[in-house]
């Protein structure tokens, strides 16, 4: 059975996941979504976003769905305002940031490092750069290696690799190593992110239900990916896109179409506006 259940109560915010759940593959927010956020607005529910990208990363955002609401970027690592101003944000400690690095290049995979407003690569021509760089719309300082002074100011550290399976064995060996000294979890099959311990869409549903004084029990939540869940669990109504995985829809309470079929402004219509209206 689903973790939670539409009639926890009245939902007065809807957070929902940026990239596979918000925007198509092309990264695109589509006329019904924008449609549909505007309809929340109408019928007095707030909506908020959060993702593994950094807030510049979701800057492209702001304007087009008219946000009102903090945004949460490296999955609650920084919240922002609309302007991007922050509100507050989660560093990693210095020594869990190297040892974090150190497991990650171990095991093969590339390593990426973004502090608040800086996103640090070593090589411009690695897998998934450019892609990355399409669909933040900001480019990354290539550094010679990751200094300390880098470490110390890390809000995530993400591990890259094409090797899908290799990703998901160093998100165990991540979590069983560092256990709670980290947050880690694929944002995308390709992505591991490591960040505080804070910094989970988990703990996003909190700070949000702190901030705008909702009870999380008044907060549904979207996403398709597996660092999702901990949002859904600590809401009171959680949607799993229908490009998400059996195991990431087992745990919401309910599964709407893909993002490639207007997933997300189904889900408002169906399951978000139709019962506010009843």
């Amino acid at each position: 059975m689903p973790p939670n259940s539409p009639t926890a109560g009245p939902i007065r915010l809807l957070l929902a996941d940026v990239d596979g759940t918000l925007v198509t593959q092309d990264k695109l927010l589509t006329d019904a979504t924008k449609a549909m956020v505007r309809d929340l607005g109408y019928a007095g529910i707030q909506f908020a976003v959060t993702s593994g990208r950094p807030p510049r990363g979701m800057s492209m955002l702001m304007g087009p769905l008219a946000l009102k609401a903090p945004s949460a970027g490296f999955n609650g690592g920084v919240f922002v305002n609309p302007d991007l101003s922050v509100i507050e944000s989660h560093t990693l400690d210095p020594l869990v940031a190297k040892q974090t690095l150190a497991l990650l290049l171990d095991q093969g995979l590339d390593a990426w490092v973004y502090t608040e407003t800086e996103w640090l690569i070593r090589d411009p021509a690695a897998v998934h750069v450019a892609r990355e760089i399409w669909t933040v719309k900001f480019d990354p300082r290539v550094v010679a290696g990751f200094t300390e002074d880098h470490l110390a100011h890390a809000v995530k550290i993400v591990g890259v690799s094409d090797d899908l399976g290799l990703v998901a064995d160093c998100e165990k060996l991540v979590q069983a190593e560092l256990g709670d000294t980290v947050s880690a979890a694929r944002s995308q099959p390709y992505y591991l992110d490591v960040t505080h311990p804070q910094a989970n869409k988990g703990a996003v549903v909190g700070t949000l239900s702190r901030l705008l004084k909702i009870p999380p029990a008044q907060i549904a939540t979207i996403g398709d990916m597996p660092n999702d869940v901990l949002m859904f669990r600590a809401s009171g109504f959680s949607i799993a896109m229908g490009n998400a995985s059996d195991q990431v829809k087992a745990q919401a309470s309910v599964v709407t179409d893909s993002n490639e079929a207007e997933g997300f402004a189904k889900a408002v219509r169906d399951f978000i506006l139709r019962s506010h209206s009843l």
